[in-house]
């Protein structure tokens, strides 16, 4: 990637991570519901799962290249079956007990959050596809971009799941409106993933 290429990339990492999706609202609703730790449990599946993602989309585009457009609509379709069987457990009442709650924020919930979120797949795709392949076919290339691109979405996840935390004594009055707030948003977000453009 040329150098003059590298702040536009950076933006594109930054507006892609930042903005709500899967990652950052399960963080956010994590973070509300059952506070910091259980949530940071959650976080640390969500950067593994993130990491395997971006490792798989290098070796994909190394591999495969432009032939993987035709499969981005049927991960677009488990994505947004995912998405929406979190949000009905968003809805389901349960405890704020992390120990108690089998729905609960944990490891495997973060790691099957991102292996299954088509937002991440799509995002190291086509970071890797527009901003390395068209400059370089190298694996090495590719894989230091691959590697880079876990640091981007698991830090702007944590800044969703501290102002959840933070917000979660604020939010004590009102846990069933966030609930449905927040399960809308998964919701809209699946819809998004599987609408036409």
């Amino acid at each position: 990637m040329p150098i003059s290429l590298i702040p536009s990339f950076l933006i594109y990492c930054f507006v892609g991570a930042i903005t709500p999706g899967p990652a950052n609202l399960c963080c956010l609703g994590a973070s509300l519901r059952y506070g910091r730790g259980p949530a940071l449990r959650q976080w640390r599946g969500l950067f593994c799962g993130f990491f395997l993602d971006a490792m798989g989309a290098v070796a994909l585009t190394w591999l495969l290249g432009a032939a993987l457009n035709e499969y981005v609509g049927i991960l677009s379709w488990v994505g947004a079956a995912y998405l929406l069987w979190m949000a009905w457990h968003i809805l389901r009442p349960g405890g704020a007990d992390p120990d108690h709650d089998p729905a609960a924020p944990s490891f495997l919930t973060g790691l099957l959050v991102n292996l299954t979120n088509v937002k991440v797949i799509i995002f190291c795709l086509a970071a890797l596809s527009s901003y390395v392949l068209p400059y370089s076919r190298s694996l090495w290339a590719l894989l230091a971009v691959g590697i880079f691109l876990p640091l981007t979405g698991p830090l702007c996840n944590l800044l969703w799941l501290f102002a959840g935390a933070s917000m979660q004594s604020l939010f004590a009055n009102y846990r069933r409106e966030v609930d449905i707030a927040m399960a809308l948003s998964l919701a809209l977000c699946a819809i998004s993933l599987v609408w036409p453009h």
